[in-house]
């Protein structure tokens, strides 16, 4: 028998985990970063992984017993590197992961590493469709893609759809690639996602592939959104980036946390080191791509500097980042260090390894997220 199927607009009250929806010909497409945030980024890096909606999700409650999305994928190809895996959505039913499905085709964007060029093919959109949930009244989440910009175009269901009331503490997080979701299984699998779905709080995931840069305009969109306790998990970017050095970092560090503060000056603030990463202990940035593991059709990475005088690791970032937050604490109560190694340590790289020597796997994903939620998610801090 037929579905009749109804669409429901796509409005603000049915997406969580996005500072700002565009609106398009189309339909809306979620930003991770506010328009003024956009506007004072110069690295198209970042401009990409804002606009991948890590975190974003629809939340609506309905008694459908089908419920379909369609939407605009962009998939990047990258030169030289295997092919990319569809990205995933992750539908939740009262908070269980049910059911996953992947758009095929969308646009392609083509990017080569090597000279810093990319070129886009155009495509059409598709269609995730679930069926068979049953009849009975039920609080819907449908995790977008971590890893693949979407374009939302239509939201079509067999019985009317409704916002579920904003009750939820909110959790806002910023941090790199891992706090992103690489190599996690699906956008609803990365660890901050299994950290707040373990919590039952509302995540606002500003994870950025590449781009915890210690950017003013990060820290200003941070300072300006709303939440109950908010994260920062610095250090890995800064220095496969290779971007600064001991006497820059402090001060950069300090000017981030001031510029949150400015906005929530008695919200638990959670500063958070690096997890363990043994190309970048001791060696400094920058990181590149193993090159000759690429020819071997293998997807990792590698420490390429030389250790010098105020060249950053991850054992100085931790070991600064800790004085920081004692530096702090003297003035405010409110801010906590929670050492990135006792999420993910050496015993865990030893059972667990890096399989690109740079970001977890999946398993890992979901031991850093179980231990980050009893540590953390319980709002009294680390």
């Amino acid at each position: 028998m037929a579905h009749l199927m109804i669409t429901t607009p796509l409005t603000a009250d049915l997406v969580r985990g996005a500072l700002e929806l565009e609106r398009t010909g189309r339909g809306l497409v979620p930003h991770r970063l506010p328009a003024r945030a956009r506007a004072q980024n110069t690295d198209p890096r970042l401009a990409m992984a804002e606009a991948q909606p890590a975190g974003v999700r629809l939340r609506f409650r309905t008694t459908a017993d089908v419920v379909e999305l369609e939407t605009l994928p962009t998939k990047q190809v990258y030169a030289g590197a295997p092919p990319r895996p569809d990205g995933v959505y992750d539908l939740l039913v009262d908070g269980q992961l049910t059911a996953q499905a992947s758009v095929a085709g969308g646009h392609t964007l083509n990017v080569d590493m090597a000279i810093g060029a990319s070129s886009l093919t155009g495509g059409a959109p598709g269609v995730v469709r679930f069926a068979g949930l049953g009849g009975q009244r039920k609080d819907v989440e449908l995790w977008l893609p971590h890893n693949e910009l979407t374009e939302l175009i239509a939201l079509r269901t067999d019985a009317p759809v409704e916002a579920v009331p904003g009750d939820r503490r909110v959790w806002l997080h910023h941090g790199s690639s891992i706090s992103h979701g690489s190599n996690a299984a699906s956008p609803a699998t990365t660890w901050p996602a299994l950290a707040a779905t373990a919590a039952g709080v509302d995540l606002v995931n500003l994870g950025f592939s590449g781009n915890a840069l210690l950017d003013p305009f990060t820290a200003r969109a941070m300072r300006d959104t709303p939440a109950d306790l908010i994260s920062v998990k610095l250090g890995i970017n800064v220095v496969n980036a290779d971007l600064m050095r001991l006497r820059a970092f402090g001060p950069a560090v300090h000017g981030f946390l001031d510029t949150i503060r400015d906005g929530h000056p008695d919200t638990p603030l959670v500063v958070v080191s690096p997890l363990y990463c043994p190309i970048h202990e001791r060696t400094p940035g920058p990181g590149d791509f193993d090159h000759a593991a690429l020819a071997r059709g293998e997807v990792r990475f590698r420490a390429t500097g030389e250790p010098g005088p105020g060249k950053l690791t991850l054992e100085i970032i931790r070991e600064g980042l800790a004085r920081i937050a004692s530096q702090r604490q003297a003035s405010d109560p409110h801010l906590s260090y929670l050492d990135g190694l006792s999420l993910y340590g050496p015993e865990d790289f030893a059972e667990l390894p890096l399989p690109d020597d740079l970001h977890p796997c999946p398993a890992a994903h979901r031991r850093i997220g179980a231990r980050f939620a009893a540590r953390v998610l319980d709002f009294k801090g680390a």
